[in-house]
């Protein structure tokens, strides 16, 4: 929190302290409360709650984060009947004041939260819990199934659990959810992807301001982590002898980082420019400026549309590897590292449909940059087949909210038929 700062605002909700005016919002209503840990769920949390607003026109929703990044995203993303607030912290005073106050009918976590003090009070209560894109990393599965007994009971009390596929359906029965309750119903992130809204950020303006020439060479290195930046910032001057007009757009996955990369990206020479400094009436020449540095939450997917690569950070230097799908919803040609554990499922739908390029390590990365840097025709096939994967893996969002209607209509929640 420190670190990413803006802490003190709203920070009495951390121990469950509300101001009146949310008080008297949730009176009298029924109140489905959603949780998006950050920006990652975010996404996927604003297309649900847009999904379950037609069915469920006379419901309350309200919808909270951990970090001071998802907040700001949730304020910008949706409107202001959705009553945003801080999850509590994991204490039992807490948790229950939280709890009483919002008096939710329903409570729906995004990915694994698993909050032992939480999930109990929820349990004793009998409301109705969900898990929804629901996934158990390789790394995280051993640990819940050794620690079963203080687990077990938790995973036990989820009333649904909507899960992207049937080898994360298998683990989570394994370590407690009761076979009945889980579902699969597919990756959310396929539907989070698409956008039809007019994005906000005119990004070929900014790079027109940077010198970028209109026929430059754009790769985007998106949700990067430590190590990765510099990698590439040395990759891209040694491409730039076969590609003259070539600039990298970097986008670190936590924007408090930007400053160290900037370090580094000086000691070598580089000439960059922080995304946060451009302005109106910033003008640079061609070629002046090599690197923009993204230090600013929110806008990866814009900087994706304007780019001929993409890379997919914490796939060369960190293990877990980040989203694939929204560069490959725009028609992206798409690179990534080795180290793509935590979304093994979508990794393989893209290869299986030559959606996307994977490389063992940084000179195979140099060498698969080079290629589709010097082959548009490779650039646009594989965009089109990585569009293709994320159309035949739609449906998943239609799909968990009727899990999640189908337990809140004993409850007396009025649903609309669909549209």
């Amino acid at each position: 929190m420190l670190r990413r700062g803006n802490w003190q605002e709203n920070f009495g909700q951390r121990f469950a302290k509300y101001r009146s005016d949310l008080k008297q919002a949730l009176t009298n209503r029924h109140v489905i409360w959603l949780h998006a840990v950050s920006v990652g769920e975010v996404n996927l949390c604003t297309q649900l709650i847009r999904a379950l607003e037609p069915r469920l026109p006379n419901a309350k929703i309200v919808v909270s984060t951990t970090t001071t990044t998802g907040m700001a995203e949730l304020k910008r993303r949706l409107p202001n009947r959705v009553s945003k607030i801080y999850y509590p912290i994991d204490r039992q005073k807490y948790v229950n004041r939280a709890i009483a106050t919002i008096n939710p009918e329903a409570i729906i976590l995004v990915e694994a939260e698993i909050w032992p003090n939480f999930i109990q009070r929820v349990s004793r209560l009998k409301l109705p819990l969900f898990l929804v894109n629901a996934r158990l990393s390789e790394r995280s599965f051993p640990r819940y199934r050794r620690f079963g007994f203080l687990f077990r009971p938790l995973f036990g009390a989820f009333t649904g659990v909507g899960c992207q596929n049937e080898e994360d359906a298998g683990r989570l029965r394994e370590v407690g959810c009761r076979a009945e309750v889980v579902q699969v119903v597919g990756n959310l992130k396929f539907d989070a992807a698409k956008f039809s809204e007019r994005p906000p950020l005119d990004v070929r303006g900014l790079l027109t301001r940077l010198g970028v020439a209109a026929d430059a060479l754009i790769v985007v290195a998106g949700s990067t982590h430590d190590g990765e930046e510099v990698i590439l910032a040395d990759m891209i001057r040694r491409l730039r002898g076969r590609f003259p007009k070539v600039f990298l757009v970097l986008v670190p996955r936590h924007a408090e980082r930007a400053r160290d990369v900037g370090k580094r990206l000086r000691e070598r020479k580089m000439a960059f420019v922080y995304r946060s400094d451009i302005n109106d009436s910033m003008r640079f020449r061609e070629g002046e400026v090599e690197c923009l540095l993204v230090n600013t939450t929110g806008e990866l997917r814009y900087f994706y549309g304007a780019a001929d690569v993409v890379f997919v950070g914490k796939s060369l230097t960190a293990k877990g590897g980040q989203n694939p799908i929204e560069p490959g919803a725009q028609g992206k040609a798409i690179i990534f590292g080795p180290n793509m554990q935590n979304f093994s499922d979508v990794v393989r739908i893209f290869r299986q449909r030559d959606g996307a390029v994977q490389v063992g390590d940084a000179a195979g990365l140099e060498k698969g940059l080079g290629d589709l840097l010097g082959n548009p025709e490779r650039r646009f096939q594989l965009g089109k087949n990585a569009q293709a994967a994320v159309a035949e893996n739609l449906g998943s969002l239609e799909r968990t909210v009727e899990m999640i209607l189908q337990q809140l209509a004993p409850r007396g929640v009025y649903i609309a038929p669909p549209k």
